[in-house]
């Protein structure tokens, strides 16, 4: 009597279930990346990048900044431009931690 070894169908249909998971998650993911990249057209981000970027050169030509409520110095550093440290370094008698506002900044010398 020849008894055949029989293998498990697992080791077959392991890869297969792999291969099928893989291809799936690669095509929803490639279809939402499409439907999001068509429904954004390029202008706008373009218009909006040149928008931000007039309003740090108009931001930064002044050369106070008086303190909204609710500002830090990162806050400040992102709306007119200036670093920081730079702030830091223009006004060394102001607490960062007990900005008021009204107050006023200096952005440059």
């Amino acid at each position: 009597m020849v008894r055949r070894n029989r293998r498990n169908p697992a080791r077959y249909l392991a890869p297969l279930a792999l291969a099928a998971s893989i291809t799936g998650t690669y095509l929803v993911v490639h279809s939402t990346l499409s439907a999001k990249s068509s429904r954004a057209p390029h202008a706008a981000t373009t218009s909006q990048r040149d928008r931000g970027a007039k309003s740090r050169q108009r931001s930064t030509a002044r050369k106070f900044y008086t303190v909204q409520a609710g500002d830090s110095l990162s806050t400040i550093s992102v709306k007119t431009g200036v670093p920081v440290a730079t702030l830091e370094s223009l006004n060394p008698n102001v607490d960062p931690g007990a900005l008021q506002a009204g107050q006023l900044l200096r952005l440059r010398q």
